[in-house]
């Protein structure tokens, strides 16, 4: 595994900061490289999007090598992550699609919801998230160009 591979972006509002803190440590644990793009102190009036589109921005870049963004639901979080163009995030409830959206989508960012996940499910799903590798098979290359096509021409 690269020094990026390991590098994973993890951010939270109020609604996931508690989750976000936990997670970061199960990170060291599991020899990952958390980068907290915030929030750095609970603040009940703070906003997702100015934590998750910075982690966005910086998976599409390949800075980290995949994000973690966390809010109360885990939907606004991802509703923000996919207007960054190379961004596919999704909110992830389930093992399977934790792995499975990487695998056949390439999924580069996932989301929680803080109110809603609990660590052990959170734990196993950021593992099996960040296990997974792109199959690469014709079918989802194809599919994933269709959607960088309406990237490039909206």
């Amino acid at each position: 595994m690269s020094i990026v591979q390991k590098k994973i972006g993890i951010c939270a509002d109020h609604g996931g900061f508690e989750l976000k803190e936990r997670i970061k440590s199960f990170l060291i644990e599991n020899q990952f490289e958390p980068v907290d793009y915030g929030a750095m102190e609970l603040n009940s009036s703070d906003d997702f999007p100015d934590y998750v589109i910075p982690l966005a921005k910086d998976v599409a870049e390949g800075t980290v090598f995949r994000g973690i963004a966390i809010c109360g639901s885990g939907v606004g979080a991802c509703i923000a992550a996919n207007k960054v163009p190379k961004v596919r995030a999704c909110l992830i409830t389930d093992y399977f699609s934790a792995h499975q959206g990487v695998e056949d989508d390439d999924m580069n960012l996932i989301c929680l919801g803080g109110r809603v996940t609990g660590y052990a499910s959170a734990e196993e799903l950021v593992l099996a998230f960040l296990n997974a590798r792109f199959i690469g098979a014709e079918r989802h290359l194809r599919r994933l160009k269709k959607i960088q096509n309406l990237e490039d021409h909206p």
